[in-house]
């Protein structure tokens, strides 16, 4: 394989480096073939390292001994070898049994590294891994098995992963937890165990996407094997053909030379089917499974409309996820799909839904539309006869003047997320009056989350007068030319992430919104598509009501650890001392950015990311560049992050 490799790269002798990493010996040395080779052995951890790193991944501070430090023995982080995977994964076996006494640890050590004076190899490494994935309760483990499904190296969304163990019914409620907030908590535990790694985080704090070690990931794919839970056919694992029945199918193949070992297997049976690359690639047959209930085909390309008719004929599909694929209509047999809960459109040419989709009484999901360019999804008329009373989330729909438009979402009273990404009503219409007065009532419920684009601001401006606002958000995001802060902002006791326009930008308002006290995330943004001379006008005029700068206030903002502005012109910012005492994060994005003062106050402060676009004038990012230049000279706590932007964002 190396010698295909190599013979396909440049000999132009330009100085180009080709770096290969491998965890074996046998493939360095095989790369290795010219004088002008090196191969670089990574030294393994030494000193106090290996302790520091057991400490920060087990959540323990090495300065600051606490009484779970002094159960554990040094013995635990010494037997690892200086190998930073298994420090990583004995750290979060740690976490996870913070009670187990001294002797119990020197039992396992014992255990796991009989001959403490030999070298831990790869066969320790797995043993280690061994051991902490059979201590994990049955459940967990059943769910951990299941990343195998995700090709190696692949980054997966939080969202995608936990969805797919409701589907499969791997989680339940419990302890009068819902099914979403278990499934919430087994994967914060699989992070916790150090099993799966955050790789990105959301602006709530909660981790956005992850990815899993390759050893891990090849661990898991051996048990999953073992135990027939799961089969992945290409990709980089040499699983070995199933004896028996396929349930699950992760299918991670680049060309045809799968199709015939496919062929071989018993696929009558199966019930969970994950396609990743070209449809081409799919067996013929493959999407008459006749019980598949999970069906996830994100991102495949050569998506044609043939396949969505053969998904129909799927009767007890519950999970049918088409994000990214080129679908451009729902055909109108959706409706035979009684058990769907969860119908994934997202990042799609589809814009509307069949009035057939009315009929299915479980579906609990309905995922549509485009956050980046606000595409937007036209619900059915037949929604009007108070049908899908069991929808949790409605995303990505638009909301629009004209006959066969539904704003009445009053027996939709499960619903905790409703997005809407297109927003223009008439005041005083009765399409606007049934949105306003669903909200007011669904507020009153279980509503979680509110998003909102309006294109006239019109609604923006009329829910500061709702007279019993929905006071269990705990997100909010208000999208338009909104001049004022909705009234009862105050009384929302739960909201951790807020999303405003920047048109709302003042320093009386930064004012009222500290007292939040329970805020993680403050953005104020702007869309390319309100950039029109009215709204320029607003900012400017907040700009001179606020002296020129906005001083952002002292004391409040308790617990905000993200603030951020995206827009075309940011104001000159101001952080007096004791202002934001718990931030990390700052994120501007501008084409015009007048300064910052007071960073140097900001005491938690870890981070400052300017995003520059590339149009912006020279003075702009000649100013951007001494900033970031002046920070690293002076040693500063924080770092400044430059990078630029293109196009609209």
């Amino acid at each position: 394989m190396w010698k295909k490799i190599k013979n396909l790269l440049p000999k132009s002798n330009k100085g180009s480096r080709i770096i290969v990493t491998t965890r074996f010996q046998a493939v360095a040395n095989e790369c290795r073939r010219d004088k002008g080779d090196h191969i670089h052995k990574v030294v393994v951890l030494s000193d106090n390292k290996p302790k520091e790193l057991f400490m920060a991944e087990s959540g323990i501070s090495v300065d600051k001994p606490k009484e779970n430090q002094e159960k554990i023995p040094a013995r635990l982080w010494e037997m690892c070898g200086g190998l930073p995977l298994a420090i990583v994964t004995m750290a979060g076996y740690a976490a996870c049994n913070p009670d187990k006494l001294v002797d119990k640890w020197d039992e396992v050590c014992s255990t796991l590294v009989p001959d403490s004076g030999k070298a831990l190899g790869q066969d320790g490494v797995t043993r280690i891994l061994s051991h902490c994935y059979n201590d994990m309760p049955g459940e967990i483990k059943t769910c951990s098995l299941y990343l195998c499904i995700f090709p190696k190296g692949r980054k997966v969304s939080r969202k995608r992963l936990t969805r797919r163990w409701l589907a499969e019914r791997f989680v339940s409620e419990k302890d009068g937890l819902s099914a979403e907030d278990v499934a919430e908590a087994y994967f914060n535990h699989l992070v916790r165990r150090k099993i799966i790694r955050a790789v990105e985080h959301s602006s709530n704090g909660k981790v956005k996407s992850y990815q899993v070690h390759d050893m891990v990931l090849e661990y898991i794919v051996s048990k999953a094997s073992e135990e027939n839970f799961v089969t992945v056919v290409g990709g980089h694992w040499l699983m070995a053909p199933p004896s028996n029945k396929v349930r699950r199918l992760s299918l991670q193949v680049s060309d045809t030379k799968h199709k015939k070992s496919m062929e071989s297997m018993n696929l009558t049976h199966v019930r969970s089917l994950t396609m990743f690359g070209s449809l081409t690639q799919l067996p013929s047959n493959s999407l008459k499974f006749g019980i598949v209930q999970v069906l996830d085909l994100e991102g495949c390309k050569d998506f044609r409309q043939h396949h969505a008719e053969e998904i129909c004929k799927m009767l007890l599909l519950k999970h049918l996820s088409l994000r990214r694929t080129d679908i451009d209509k729902i055909p109108k047999k959706i409706g035979k799909l009684q058990y769907l809960e969860t119908l994934d459109i997202r990042e799609t040419n589809v814009t509307e839904l069949p009035n057939t989709i009315c009929l299915l009484e479980r579906v609990e999901n309905i995922l549509g539309g485009n956050k980046r360019t606000r595409k937007a999804l036209k619900l059915p008329e037949d929604l009007k006869k108070e049908t899908m009373k069991s929808l949790r989330i409605l995303s990505g729909i638009e909301i629009v003047e004209g006959p066969g438009t539904v704003a009445d979402f009053h027996h939709l009273t499960d619903l905790r997320k409703l997005t809407i990404y297109r927003l223009n009503l008439e005041k005083g219409s009765e399409l606007f009056g049934e949105l306003s007065s669903s909200i007011e009532y669904l507020g009153g419920y279980s509503l979680h989350t509110l998003v909102i684009d309006d294109e006239s601001s019109e609604f923006l401006i009329s829910l500061g007068a709702l007279s019993s606002p929905p006071k269990f958000l705990n997100a909010l995001e208000l999208s338009g030319k909104l001049v004022e802060l909705p009234k009862w902002i105050t009384e929302l006791d739960a909201l951790t992430k807020l999303t405003l326009s920047v048109t709302v930008l003042t320093a009386d308002a930064l004012h009222v919104l500290s007292k939040l006290n329970t805020l993680f995330s403050l953005t104020f943004s702007l869309t390319a598509a309100k950039q029109d001379p009215e709204t320029i006008f607003i900012i400017e005029e907040n700009k001179r009501r606020s002296d020129g700068q906005i001083m952002v206030p002292t004391g409040g903002f308790e617990n905000l650890k993200l603030l951020r502005f995206l827009a075309p012109f940011v104001p000159l910012l101001s952080f007096p001392k004791n202002s934001l005492p718990k931030l990390e994060r700052l994120e501007l994005r501008f084409s015009m950015f007048e300064g910052l003062y007071g960073l140097e106050n900001l005491a938690e402060l870890e981070e400052v990311h300017l995003r520059v676009h590339d149009k912006a004038d020279e003075t702009t990012k000649s100013f951007v560049e001494g900033m970031a230049t002046a920070a690293r000279e002076g040693n500063k706590c924080h770092r400044i992050i430059v990078d630029q932007y293109h196009g609209r964002e």
